[in-house]
């Protein structure tokens, strides 16, 4: 009987315990797919966004305010992300560039991570097919745009 409380207990820590700790070589390798997507729209780089992008790449955006659509969601695909990039609506001078990678958790063939810059934050969940991790979905939130104090 008591063999058989420790081994309950045993299961009950092991489901709350922390993920375990990420490879350093996997960590690194999700970090360049970010960057190549966050880093290839401030460039205007069409070519590297696409790499970092699944072709069913689903990128998302909580929409408030349309009070018929309670839940709604700005939608965006691979093309219309590229293409974006290929117009340079993002295209910004590197010294403005202030942009972070942050690698969540990895599961197996699966990830998340955040990237943040001045303007937005995106959530990634990213998915490794053979040796290539690429970006499958996309949540991201535009940040209000501040200006710069008058005093």
């Amino acid at each position: 009987m008591l063999s058989a409380l420790l081994a309950a207990v045993t299961l009950q820590a092991a489901a709350g315990a922390a993920p375990a700790a990420i490879d350093p070589a996997t960590a690194r390798a999700i970090e360049a797919v970010a960057y190549d997507y966050v880093d290839g729209q401030l460039e205007g780089d069409a070519a590297r966004v696409a790499r970092s992008l699944h072709p069913d790449l689903a990128k998302r955006a909580v929409e408030l305010g349309d009070p018929d659509e309670p839940l709604g969601l700005r939608r965006m695909t691979k093309e219309e992300l590229v293409d974006l990039t290929r117009q340079g609506v993002l295209k910004t001078p590197k010294a403005q560039w202030n942009r972070s990678v942050k690698v969540l958790d990895v599961a197996g063939n699966a990830a998340v991570a955040r990237v943040e810059t001045p303007w937005f934050v995106d959530y990634f969940h990213l998915g490794r097919f053979g040796d290539r991790w690429v970006i499958v979905n996309a949540l991201w939130y535009p940040k209000p745009l501040t200006r710069p104090s008058a005093d």
